[in-house]
């Protein structure tokens, strides 16, 4: 099955697409099949961004992608720092 990588726009305005069918009395399986998701889509989807909006979903996108580069960061520079302390100890 293919996957396809949605923007956070389209992620919202998926979810939004799906609280309107709801209101119109469909249940949850209707609704995410009208929208071309699973439930366990829509759950997640919800989970992550039920109460944003567009520019918010945007910026926490863009936090996770910078928190992300900067553990990689600070792991590089504890295993540099662990490797220059064991190369002075003199223990060899």
């Amino acid at each position: 099955m293919v996957r396809k990588t949605l923007t956070a726009e389209q992620i919202i305005s998926k979810l939004r697409e799906a609280e309107i069918l709801l209101s119109q009395g469909s249940t949850i399986g209707e609704a995410s099949r009208k929208i071309g998701i699973t439930e366990q889509t829509y759950y997640r989807w919800r989970k992550e961004n039920g109460g944003l909006r567009v520019e918010q979903a945007k910026r926490l996108k863009d936090l996770e992608k910078e928190n992300a580069r900067l553990k990689k960061l600070v792991a590089d520079l504890s295993l540099d720092i662990s490797i220059l302390k064991e190369a002075t100890g003199g223990n060899f």
